[in-house]
């Protein structure tokens, strides 16, 4: 390889690397720096023997354990349905167990505020609003697709003769579940379990938004120390805590995963018709938990007096004296953010894809790991480390426009790696020797035979990253320094707190809008995914 082209191959792995390195380690470690230097080491310990933190962690902790048994237990029904069961309309009642998944928190916390108007439950006796009620409800609604994926799948590859044999032999249902079942599907809800619990723990906008300003985890703390009352030192402590509790959770579960991990070989059957008692209720439990909410932000949002109307959406148009700018021109910025995170997370994470599969094993571990980590960091974290680093020349970037994208970007790499990287891994390595026997050089096995086929799989994953950051609401609370730079999810997160039923008529449009770009972004996604499964069948 001559030395133009090894340049050129050089610049294109640094590329990646750099970019993850300046705006993600840089701002992680300013954070530790700024919390464990010689002059504040005892201020951290300090306040983390203080009764403050202890009730902040407590309330953190309980709130995500208690939102975890409750999304498995309700979960889990959907699960057996999904696993076991054939119905008509089946695809569509997976999907639309997902839809709430995908959906910006803001959007979600907008919707069970006004499920709560609705019907009288966000004052008075039976007051919800602004109850640890709320966000067990919340937390519910977002996860619950996790459990339903993750154990149904799995629960869909065991063999269900065993259990079919303990029935024939006289046991219970019951007690076939209890000593039959369950022990089998330990993995997947390990699994399933250790993933709700830590999106649970590192929750942001459904706290903040449906927990009022009487309860704070430590991800919201940290908001409120950096943002509200300018306290950098305790939001410091308080974010390292917060991204050594993560990790650690992660490598514990990740321990107890593959202890209590089960080889068992799958088994294709045809599966039963669902009787109409499962069906339907099963039905019920999914509309009341996921489909109530989402129908009840719609009425409200078309909702003008004792009729309705397409005023509030309308209205988005019009700038309020409580937002410096209109939900329209938030919602433009939004999708320009969007469009420019996506590019820039194809293009990274499509390059450090090709390297994680093509380089060496040292490289190929190095690039997948470094880059991977954004997605095991709360966004709040990471909006604070920028907050906090990119203050200085030549990296003085906090009133600068890009410094959005980027963090999204960050967020978004991840999702196109994890998409693009299984495509390269599956193409046929003779055509890459062939090309190559037949003269073409590195570059044009590349340019003709690895982008190719690889550029759905990138397609699919920039529409990942589009969708993060067009709802992406943690980091993004820190950044914007000029107010005509605000996003639709930091407007409508205003809006939201806002007294007067115009206001909040204009909220529930703006959610409506956002969630009408989510899920058409997703429906994009599976189309993609399912055009390229079939391609791939048939060829």
């Amino acid at each position: 390889m001559n030395p133009q082209k090894r340049f050129v191959w050089a610049f294109l792995f640094f590329l990646p690397v750099l970019f993850v390195g300046v705006f993600f380690y840089w701002p992680l470690l300013k954070i530790f720096s700024h919390t464990l230097d010689g002059e504040r080491i005892n201020e951290f310990w300090s306040y983390l023997s203080s009764k403050p933190f202890r009730q902040i962690a407590w309330f953190t902790i309980w709130q995500a354990f208690l939102s975890t048994v409750c999304t498995m237990m309700l979960a889990l029904p959907a699960a057996y349905l999904v696993a076991r069961f054939s119905f008509p309309g089946k695809k569509l009642f997976q999907a639309l167990t997902t839809i709430p998944f995908v959906l910006p928190t803001v959007v979600a916390a907008g919707a069970f505020m006004a499920l709560f108007q609705r019907f009288g439950l966000d004052q008075g006796m039976f007051r919800l609003h602004h109850t640890v009620w709320a966000l067990l409800l919340a937390h519910i609604f977002f996860n619950l697709a996790i459990v339903v994926r993750t154990v149904g799948s799995f629960w869909a590859g065991l063999d269900p003769r065993v259990e079919e044999q303990a029935k024939i032999l006289g046991a219970a249902p019951w007690h076939i579940f209890r000593k039959i079942t369950l022990p089998r599907l330990v993995p997947a809800l390990a699994a399933a379990a250790s993933v709700v619990f830590v999106f649970c723990l590192t929750s942001f906008g459904i706290v903040l938004l449906l927990g009022g300003p009487t309860r704070a985890t430590i991800e919201t703390e940290i908001w409120r120390q950096a943002v509200w009352r300018g306290d950098i030192s305790v939001a410091s402590v308080l974010a390292v805590i917060q991204l050594g509790a993560v990790m650690v959770m992660v490598l514990i579960m990740n321990f107890l995963q593959k202890r209590q991990a089960v080889v068992e070989s799958k088994v294709e059957l045809n599966p039963e018709r669902a009787s109409r008692k499962l069906l339907v209720g099963n039905i019920l439990l999914l509309g009341i938990l996921v489909g109530l909410p989402i129908v009840i932000l719609v009425e409200r949002a078309i909702g003008v007096g004792d009729g309705y109307s397409f005023q509030n959406f309308s209205a988005m148009a019009d700038r309020i004296s409580l937002v410096p700018l209109s939900s329209l021109a938030a919602l433009k910025n939004s999708l320009l953010f969007a469009v420019v995170a996506a590019v820039l997370a194809a293009l990274l994470g499509g390059v450090a894809s090709f390297f994680v599969v093509h380089g060496n094993r040292w490289l190929s571990n190095f690039l997948d790991f470094g880059m991977m980590l954004p997605l095991g960091v709360s966004a709040v974290v990471l909006g604070f480390g920028m907050l906090i680093s990119l203050d200085t020349p030549p990296l003085d970037l906090r009133s600068s426009w890009i410094l959005v994208p980027i963090a999204h970007a960050l967020l978004g790499i991840p999702f196109v790696m994890r998409t693009v990287i299984p495509t390269l891994r599956r193409i046929d390595p003779s055509l890459r020797e062939s090309a190559s026997l037949l003269g073409a050089s590195p570059s044009k096995v590349t340019k003709y035979i690895d982008f190719p086929i690889a550029f759905r799989a990138l397609g699919v994953g920039a529409a990942f990253a589009f969708a993060i950051s067009i709802g992406e609401f943690g980091a993004t609370s820190f950044l914007p320094r000029s107010p005509d730079r605000l996003t639709a999810p930091l407007v409508l997160f205003r809006l939201l707190g806002a007294p007067g039923e115009a206001l909040r008529g204009q909220a529930m449009a703006l959610a409506v809008t956002l969630m009408v770009i989510t899920a058409a972004t997703v429906i994009l996604i599976e189309g993609s995914v399912f055009k390229r499964e079939t391609i791939r069948s048939d060829f």
